[in-house]
């Protein structure tokens, strides 16, 4: 194969965009699935993934941005299925399960009864080769915050995550960063939901934090192996998607799989230290 072959996919423009919507999106993801892994949420980003189909339909329909419409309907199921943990004798897996399906079945029963032009299959799968300046820019407006938002405040969420009991005492504001989490849960969703769709988001918010799970041993590395991690299998994923005419979504979360599967097998063997750390993390000096 020559190198003009092998360079071609950076030459054209739908590729170019499609490089660098999928770097937006897997900053902040990979950011927020260190945290979702840490505090066993990864439910949650099922749920909250599921949850906007919803408002997504509502938002076309009432003429307004599908982003606004999604991110509501995303932090509404993920504070809803948090107030039933708290009121009630629900478990909080329980409830979202409840929640995320019963959203997803609305939005489906929407779609079906409302006559629109929204194609189903790029809300749930996305269409990354799609993608036009604008919805870089969108992307980019979104995911921005909360990467920042993540890099400035990780030891606070960090502390919050392992025990939201000492984190209180310690003064921090438990609420303001537990809703804060889910709201940048959503917002990352949202962002991501033109380029891979809904479902498929779940794997961003999953395997990059679950891989560099199993190759570190302080949070702080942990944080900047999933970015690496989700940026190099993104890139990998929609190069190869070119040359095997396939899916550009599925074949950067097939690529993410292979990676997990990897760090499974060769990665880190467990310390008898790790069993008395929270989540089998082993914090370091950036982490403490």
């Amino acid at each position: 194969m020559s190198t003009e072959l092998l360079l071609f996919p950076f030459e054209v423009d739908f590729m170019r965009n499609a490089f660098l919507a999928g770097a937006m999106i897997a900053v902040p993801c990979a950011l927020l699935s260190c945290f979702l892994v840490l505090k066993g949420w990864s439910l949650m980003g099922d749920a909250v993934s599921h949850a906007v189909l919803p408002g997504i339909v509502l938002s076309y329909i009432a003429g307004l941005p599908l982003a606004l419409g999604a991110f509501a309907s995303g932090l509404l199921c993920a504070a809803g299925a948090g107030f039933l943990k708290n009121n009630s004798r629900i478990r909080q897996d329980t409830a979202m399960g409840v929640a995320f399906a019963g959203m997803f079945a609305l939005g489906l029963v929407l779609h079906t009864k409302v006559r629109t032009a929204l194609h189903l299959d790029h809300i749930l799968f996305g269409d990354l080769l799609g993608l036009v300046p604008a919805d870089l820019w969108e992307i980019g407006l979104i995911a921005l915050p909360v990467g920042l938002f993540v890099v400035f405040s990780w030891r606070s969420l960090v502390l919050h995550s392992f025990d939201a009991v000492q984190a209180q005492v310690s003064g921090l504001p438990v609420r303001l960063l537990h809703y804060g989490l889910l709201a940048a849960l959503s917002a990352a969703i949202v962002a991501s939901m033109q380029a891979v769709g809904i479902i498929l988001v779940v794997a961003l918010l999953i395997a990059p934090g679950a891989t560099a799970f199993l190759l570190t041993r302080s949070f702080g590395a942990m944080l900047l192996v999933a970015v690496l991690f989700a940026l190099l299998a993104s890139t990998i994923g929609i190069y190869l998607s070119f040359f095997l005419n396939s899916a550009s979504a599925p074949t950067v979360v097939l690529t993410m799989s292979a990676g997990w599967i990897a760090a499974l097998l060769f990665g880190r063997r467990p310390r008898a230290a790790d069993a008395t750390e929270p989540a089998g993390i082993v914090p370091g000096p950036a982490s403490r």
